[in-house]
């Protein structure tokens, strides 16, 4: 078996190949190579350094004949320009955004119609397609049922690549499957040019003594998903079998994986409660209209039914999420136990 993912040196793409690895099994079946495609690369690190890993660098839209060298038997689409930048350069999101989806997705069907197989692809999308309008403002609790409604560019390029990819599997040419994921908090490393990428930053950076900036008010309520619990909802979806009744995989509708709803002052107060207020006082509240417009057009509630079904559940709290992301990354925390106070690097 041939696996591959796109995006496979991004947060959530190391990740989910550590898991593949781990296991080194896809349904019960070995993966015999795991290729990883992504601009940017890290050659001499984990995962690229295992033996059973093939790295393909570039842009994706110009490496798809390596990626389908050989036959690809599952892939995950998770490379994307993100919310932010696809905001304010459009041409930039739809070319990495819908004209590389359309183009892998021609390639996949290219595969099947060869004699090859039909390739299992797993598409990670997002609960930006959601929005409301004055004429059609969201429900209070949202679900797979409500209308799509985005109000970022962002979101209509995901939503452009849901029916494409539904479009390709109600022909056959792939068996397509959609995870709309929440927005992933606390991520470590980085900060990325993505909208929410603050509901990280208000987090990760005081806890290595770092400021950190808030664009939005505090009372603004948020749907989240720690990363582990991210990385399992997509293995989840892509592995389910296709079929009826709970724990199986009906249609080609996507699922929106579990939300934890918080408030950002939620975050905050937990924040505190685990490093203290000098911690928590690093943070600036600084309003950022366009920031705010964004993240604040995506809804917070959502029914987790349909996740339920396949045996997802969303994090427990947001302390669990803030306690996993210390005990993953304590090398990247400078908190002192003892006293709850960030440990200064030296100068």
């Amino acid at each position: 078996m041939r696996v591959v993912i796109t995006g496979g040196f991004g947060f959530l793409g190391r990740r989910l190949a550590t898991a593949l690895l781990r296991t080194r099994t896809f349904c019960g079946a070995p993966i015999e190579r795991l290729v990883l495609a992504d601009r940017a690369v890290r050659s001499g690190s984990p995962p690229a350094t295992d033996p059973l890993v093939d790295v393909v660098h570039g842009d994706l839209i110009d490496r798809l004949d390596d990626v389908f060298a050989e036959p690809v038997d599952v892939l995950f689409h998770l490379a994307a320009a993100v919310s932010a930048e696809c905001e304010t350069d459009v041409d930039l999101g739809m070319r990495a955004n819908v004209d590389t989806t359309r183009a892998l997705l021609d390639a996949a069907r290219a595969q099947s119609a060869a004699g090859g197989p039909r390739p299992r692809v797993v598409f990670s999308s997002s609960l930006a397609v959601y929005g409301g309008s004055p004429e059609l403002p969201l429900p209070p609790v949202v679900d797979e049922s409500t209308l799509p409604l985005p109000q970022s560019s962002y979101g209509t390029q995901k939503l452009i690549c849901e029916h494409l990819i539904a479009d390709h599997t109600r022909h056959g040419f792939l068996d397509g499957r959609i995870a709309r994921l929440m927005t992933v908090s606390v991520r470590h490393g980085k900060p990325n040019a993505a909208a929410s990428g603050f509901l990280s930053g208000i987090i990760r950076e005081p806890l290595a003594g770092l400021p950190a900036t808030c664009p939005v008010r505090p009372e603004l309520r948020v749907a989240l998903s720690s990363p582990r619990r991210t990385v399992d909802g997509l293995l989840r979806i892509a592995e389910a079998e296709r079929g009826t009744g709970p724990g199986r995989l009906e249609g080609t509708a996507p699922v929106n994986l579990p939300a934890l709803t918080v408030s950002v002052a939620d975050m905050l107060a937990t924040l505190r409660q685990v490093a203290g207020d000098a911690v928590a006082g690093l943070v600036r509240i600084t309003p950022d209209p366009a920031i705010e417009a964004i993240v604040a057009s995506w809804p917070a509630v959502f029914d987790n039914r349909r996740a339920a079904a396949l045996g997802l559940q969303p994090d427990p709290g947001f302390l669990s999420v803030v306690q996993d992301y210390i005990a993953e990354h304590g090398d990247a925390v400078l908190i002192d136990p003892s006293s709850r106070r960030v440990q200064r690097r030296n100068s």
